[in-house]
């Protein structure tokens, strides 16, 4: 125990020993500290309001959705789903098709929906519309909300962790950059001091 402390007593007062290298030393125990604990507080707390966020939209988006029944009348002959006909496959122009629906409000509605396999004109599938009948894509589910919201906590740990570490070094290239410029002008005042009289007594 009195060597342990004899040692660091040592250390404390190495006459070699910079303020700069005290500075340092701090520096990168409180960049640790921050990123221990730092990150991962914020990437919770980014996380948690994510998902608050996303658990409102889950539950607007089922509010304002709903399944109801397509029967098809026809296949579509053209408007594959993707825009771009250079990319579009032939089996995308295959699952567009025209049908017809009722929506939630009860009125009848016809359009080019997209279907979820292969059919014919007759079959019936499902699909989400909002309350006028127009067709939406199905509403968020609350284990893709959670799966969006750890992305975004990750993320924002991974930034503060990120931001954090870059802090210190550029303090640590700033006090390096500084004792360099120290270093220089001893060496030149050394270099104007040598070979006169008395410069080396």
């Amino acid at each position: 125990m009195k060597q342990a402390r004899a040692r660091r007593g040592r250390r404390r007062h190495n006459p070699l020993r910079r303020t700069t290298d005290r500075i340092e030393s701090w520096l990168t125990a409180v960049t640790v500290l921050l990123i221990a604990l730092g990150a991962p507080a914020a990437g919770a707390a980014a996380g948690g309001a994510a998902y608050d966020g996303l658990l409102e939209t889950v539950r607007s988006q089922r509010a304002q959705r709903h399944l109801v029944w397509a029967t098809v009348d026809r296949l579509a002959s053209r408007a594959p789903l993707d825009p771009d006909p250079e990319t579009a496959t032939q089996r995308d122009a295959r699952l567009r098709v025209v049908a017809r629906w009722t929506a939630w409000d009860g009125s009848p509605h016809t359009g080019q929906v997209g279907a979820p396999r292969l059919v014919e004109p007759g079959s019936r599938f499902r699909i989400w519309t909002d309350d006028r009948g127009r067709v939406m894509p199905r509403p968020m589910d609350t284990s893709t909300a959670g799966a969006h919201a750890v992305l975004a906590g990750l993320g924002v740990a991974a930034a503060v962790g990120g931001l954090v570490e870059g802090c210190r070094r550029l303090a640590v290239r700033r006090m390096t950059a500084r004792r360099y410029r120290r270093w220089d002008e001893a060496w030149e005042r050394a270099d104007q001091d040598w070979g006169k009289a008395g410069a080396g007594s």
